[in-house]
């Protein structure tokens, strides 16, 4: 019998491309394998940045009201099994094979990319579970992502950036058209953006979706400057919150817009309590977004920001929480990334620079002096430079004194490096 790593390696060379934008083929598998609803109520989460916390926020949230829930995300950082849960836990091995036998069984000539072949498995297994709400996070762009073959009840576009130029547009109104391919005709659209494109507003519009706009039709305000709790409200309805178990200041707005997303379902399956809002708040987890590690007094953070959105909220938190000594940073980005953005968003924050290569990570991977070349002009443009993370990892550890700290970010490939070091 084949094994779950017998078949990814299997379905990663299906496709001649990694990435075929479209949904003929999903929905032609999709029909064979007679797919019905994934769970009673759908959220599905599009955006340029925010999407995997905001799902984990509204998983957990909840799962603390007692929804039976599921939730399909990507990249996974270790193993794959992290992209499918089901009740809070990563489906198994024997569980995925199943899934993959059925759409390998239903496909026929009709070729899939990894991830419509992952879709289609996880849509299987969620259907067969009997949840309360399933939870999709889009792959890429939202329009013609794999995820968008399931008609969610509520949709969502966290924030909206310039990234994926190749695949969804060079702006933010090209960008925004894609992403607002999620929403559907009189059902709740859920924006993250105080000012979200213009195109996304129009086809909310077009479409009769009920646009839910942050800082319009909810709102969040931050704790005092002595700490305590945040609130989050709408038109007869308040929240006080204790802070996300998930650092940074952008966390409260991905909590907002999970609230807002729960709160906005036209049948929620049972009652949504403020009890359950604040347990989800203290609980939600997701790896690889300012997840902390100490080594000899030394703060390791990691991080999968990998654009200059992500890179400019980045440098508020460290602003924000300032260390004792230096912070170094090891930087490790794919080809497509505007690696010379991302390092200027964060430039006044970084003392050290250790540059690694990223080889292993396929297409879009390269060697570290590629990236040096492409980070020409910039504050990283001398840094030190490594075949690889945990190279430029144990460099940057041998340097550092108590109270420095390590930022340790730049894709999920990095991330996924650095915790196979620090775990």
């Amino acid at each position: 019998m084949a094994t779950l790593a017998d078949w990814l390696a299997r379905i990663e060379k299906q496709h001649p491309r990694a990435i075929d934008m479209g949904l003929e083929r999903v929905r032609e598998v999709a029909a064979r394998m007679g797919l019905g609803r994934p769970a009673k109520q759908v959220i599905t989460v599009a955006g340029t940045n925010g999407k995997g916390s905001t799902v984990a926020f509204i998983e957990a949230i909840a799962r603390s009201a007692g929804w039976r829930s599921g939730a399909y995300t990507s990249p996974h950082l270790l193993a794959y099994n992290e992209r499918v849960r089901i009740d809070g836990s990563d489906a198994v091995d024997d569980a995925l094979v199943e899934a993959f036998e059925a759409v390998e069984a239903a496909r026929g000539a009709t070729p899939l990319t990894y991830f419509e072949h992952g879709t289609l498995a996880a849509l299987w297994l969620f259907e067969r579970a009997g949840l309360d709400l399933a939870i999709l996070e889009v792959g890429l762009g939202g329009r013609l992502d794999a995820t968008n073959v399931v008609d969610p009840d509520v949709a969502v576009i966290t924030t909206v950036d310039v990234d994926h130029q190749d695949w969804l547009g060079e702006d933010r109104e090209a960008i925004g058209r894609e992403k607002a391919g999620v929403a559907r005709g009189w059902r709740p659209l859920v924006l993250g953006d105080d000012d979200p494109p213009s195109s996304v507003l129009r086809h909310a519009y077009a479409i009769g979706a009920s646009a839910l706009r942050i800082g319009c039709d909810f709102f969040f305000e931050p704790p005092p400057p002595e700490g305590g709790h945040w609130r989050w409200r709408e038109v007869g309805y308040e929240l006080e919150l204790p802070m996300p178990a998930l650092a940074a200041p952008v966390q409260l707005r991905n909590a907002a817009v999970a609230i807002a997303a729960l709160r906005a379902l036209p049948a929620p399956p049972k009652p949504l309590p403020a009890s359950a809002i604040a347990t989800g708040m203290a609980t939600a987890v997701v790896a690889g977004r300012l997840q902390r590690f100490e080594r000899d007094g030394v703060s390791v953070l990691v991080d999968v920001g990998h654009n200059p959105q992500a890179a400019r909220a980045l440098a508020e938190w460290l602003r924000a929480q300032p260390a004792a000594g230096r912070t170094r940073a090891v930087y490790a980005a794919l080809d497509d990334k505007d690696a010379a953005g991302v390092v200027t968003a964060l430039a006044e924050e970084i003392h050290d620079w250790f540059l690694a290569g990223l080889e292993d990570a396929g297409a879009r991977g390269s060697g570290v002096d590629a990236l040096a070349v492409r980070l020409a002009g910039t504050a990283a443009a001398a840094g030190r430079r490594n075949a690889d993370v945990a190279t430029a990892l144990a460099a940057a550890l041998a340097g550092a004194q108590a109270g420095d700290r390590i930022l340790v970010f730049g894709s999920f490939h990095t991330v996924a490096a650095a915790l196979q070091v620090l775990r």
